[in-house]
């Protein structure tokens, strides 16, 4: 039995603020990414096909910091017992530079992005402790279920938050009410993280610092005894570099969904909050889902069954020509998104040493954000040098970074068939097995 099957279950308040926590981070993901700021900053703020660059550049940059700074954090987290701490810390930089996106407005691109670089820092960087804490409020028997309920209850927030936004935007509309929109993201997540502070104790305890030594040169040192013994965990390795193929594909379609239904389809503001809704409601269908589905196929199965639906998805995609088959295709998305990223989230926590918990979920992190940074820049690299080869051949600047994106897309599926082929590998048994051998 692991460590985390052996702990005592987690206090029902704990759980509960662990899930209330993701409930309010979603609404960044659902605001930001999905529905409003992403269109609002391509389109008012930068404008044209180099709003779809600058865009990914931006997530690009905030990713590749994060990239570099999460496994450092991880270890620093596993060794002084201060994973809390730390999620609180880079929770409230999200919170506030979210609500600072309010100011940007036409022309300010570099405010823009250097607001929404520090907030995304925020997010993801608090997302790795937050993870940390999963093999905390579950056991190892119910690890994926617990994992899906966090990823349900999570779009249910970024539901609500949607629901919110939605009727300001159709009875007042106006670039103020989409800049309020950041304000009321950055409240919405304040009050859904008030339970953690209060509720969700951690159990690690500081371990003492050999002498001479500070929790900086000590995480380093951890972090590289980590790459040295890798050897020792091949299907966390065979994993890790498969969800960095994959990951780079369904980074690509969350963060530029609203871009593509904007410039393909022509969908205003209005009508992209309710495809995001849609989808975020059949996201929670899905983390339910193939949360069930865990204990009866394992953590894999049910991994190579989201990842097949997400290529379907993007299959569609490809030659879909209307509003309503985009949003069909949505609805399916979120479905097959829930799936690739909660259990991703449950082979990690499963893999993974109890003792080195943080530390891996900073790996894990690293890699996450790493694909987050490929997946965007390379997608809005091929969008805009697609529409500029395009125009060069006589095509108007409309249609061209129309074509421009469409062919983009198919760089979604290339990242999902390679990650795919290199996931069949992994054997789940062999990978539980070392993580008890450890514990």
């Amino acid at each position: 039995m692991t460590a985390s099957a052996a702990a005592p279950p987690s206090d029902r308040r704990a759980r509960i603020s662990w899930y209330l926590y993701d409930f309010g981070n979603s609404a960044f993901a659902s605001v930001i990414y999905l529905a409003v700021f992403s269109t609002y900053f391509k389109q008012e703020v930068v404008g044209g096909a180099e709003g779809t660059r600058l865009w990914g550049l931006a997530i690009g940059i905030a990713l590749f910091i994060v990239a570099i700074i999460a496994p450092i954090l991880g270890a620093v987290a596993d060794f002084s017992g201060a994973k809390k701490k730390f999620l609180l810390f880079f929770t409230a930089i999200a919170i506030l530079f979210t609500g600072l996106l309010f100011f940007v407005q036409k022309g300010d691109i570099l405010m823009g992005m250097m607001f929404f670089i520090l907030a995304e820092i925020g997010y993801r960087s608090g997302q790795l402790f937050y993870d940390a804490f999963l093999p905390e409020v579950a056991g190892s028997d119910d690890m994926g279920k617990v994992s899906g309920i966090g990823w349900a209850i999570g779009s249910a927030g970024g539901v609500i938050a949607l629901l919110i936004i939605l009727p300001l935007v159709l009875v007042i509309g106006g670039t103020l009410i989409v800049r309020l929109s950041m304000v009321i993201t950055a409240l919405f997540w304040v009050l859904a993280a008030i339970p953690l502070v209060f509720w969700l104790h951690e159990r690690a305890k500081p371990r003492p610092l050999p002498a001479g030594e500070n929790y900086v040169s000590v995480a380093i040192k951890q972090v590289v005894h980590t790459v040295r013994t890798a050897s020792q965990y091949p299907q966390m390795t065979r994993f890790m570099i498969a969800f960095l193929l994959y990951g780079s594909g369904v980074a690509i379609a969350l963060e530029f969904a609203a871009i593509i239904g904007a410039t393909l389809y022509g969908m205003g503001t209005e009508l992209i909050i309710v495809f995001a809704i849609i989808v975020q409601i059949t996201n929670v269908i899905g983390a339910f889902g193939f949360g069930l589905l865990v204990p009866r196929t394992g953590v894999k199965t049910s991994l190579i069954l989201s990842l097949l639906l997400m290529l379907l998805v993007v299959a569609a995609l490809y030659f879909n020509q209307s509003q309503i088959g985009f949003i069909i295709i949505g609805a399916v998305a979120g479905i097959a998104m829930a799936g690739v990223q909660s259990l991703s989230r449950t082979a990690v926590g499963l893999f993974a040493p109890p003792p080195q918990t943080a530390e891996f979920f900073g790996f894990f992190t690293m890699v996450g954000r790493l694909a987050f940074w490929i997946g965007p820049l390379v997608f809005g690299f091929v969008a805009a040098e697609a529409a500029l080869w395009y125009e060069g051949q006589g095509v108007a600047i409309g249609p061209a970074e129309q074509q421009g994106l469409r062919l983009a897309v198919l760089s979604i599926g290339l990242f999902l068939v390679v990650g795919l082929i290199v996931f069949l590998a992994v054997n789940e048994k062999a990978g539980r097995a070392a993580a008890q051998i450890e514990s």
